[in-house]
C-alpha cells in the first residue's frame, strides 16, 4: 500500500457531520416542543446517520487507499467517527442541560412519572425507579453511559461495515 489514505481528517470530518446532525436534530425536536414525546426520533436518526457516515468515511478512506483496507482500518475509520460525534453530542448535552434547559432532568422525569403511572405501576414501583434514575442522572455517569454505549454501537457498526468492505492486495491476486 504506497498510497496510504489521512485516516484523521476522514475521521474528524465525518465525525464532526455526525455530531451536527445529533445536535440539529435535537435541537429541532427542541424548538418545536416535542423533544419529550419524541425523543426516538433523535435516536432513530441518529443511528441513521452513523451507520450513513461510517459506510461513506470507509469508502472514502478506502479509494484514498488505492482500493485497498484492512478489516481492523475500517473499524478504526468507523470507531473515531463514532467517538468524535459522541465527544460533541456530550459536550451538547451537558451545555443543553446546564445552560439552555436548566430544568429539562426534571420536565423528563415528571414525564417518566406520568408514562410509569399510564402503564399501571403502583406508587412504591415508581417511587423506587426514581430512585434508581436519579442515580444515573449526574452529568458524570450520563456521558460515561453515553460514550460507552456509542463506543458499543459503534463498534459493533464498523465491525460489520468494515468486514463487508474489506479488501487486500493478497485478495486480488
Amino acid at each position: 500500500m504506497e498510497n496510504q489514505a489521512n485516516s484523521k481528517s476522514i475521521i474528524l470530518n465525518y465525525g464532526l457531520y455526525l455530531g451536527l446532525i445529533g445536535v440539529v436534530t435535537h435541537l429541532l425536536l427542541y424548538a418545536t416542543g416535542q423533544l419529550l414525546e419524541l425523543n426516538w426520533i433523535n435516536s432513530i436518526v441518529s443511528i441513521i446517520a452513523m451507520i450513513v457516515l461510517i459506510v461513506i468515511g470507509i469508502k472514502k478512506y478506502k479509494s484514498d487507499s488505492d482500493g485497498f483496507m484492512s478489516w481492523g482500518q475500517g473499524v478504526k475509520i468507523g470507531m473515531g467517527i463514532t467517538m468524535v460525534s459522541a465527544v460533541i453530542t456530550v459536550v451538547y448535552i451537558l451545555l443543553f442541560m446546564n445552560v439552555i434547559e436548566p430544568d429539562f432532568q426534571q420536565q423528563a422525569i415528571e414525564f417518566q412519572k406520568q408514562a410509569w403511572y399510564d402503564m399501571g405501576m403502583t406508587e412504591e414501583q415508581i417511587e423506587a425507579s426514581l430512585e434508581m434514575t436519579e442515580k444515573f442522572q449526574t452529568p458524570v455517569i450520563s456521558s460515561a453511559m453515553m460514550l460507552g454505549f456509542s463506543a458499543f454501537l459503534g463498534f459493533v457498526i464498523s465491525a460489520i461495515i468494515a468486514a463487508i468492505m474489506k479488501k487486500s492486495e493478497e485478495e486480488t491476486y
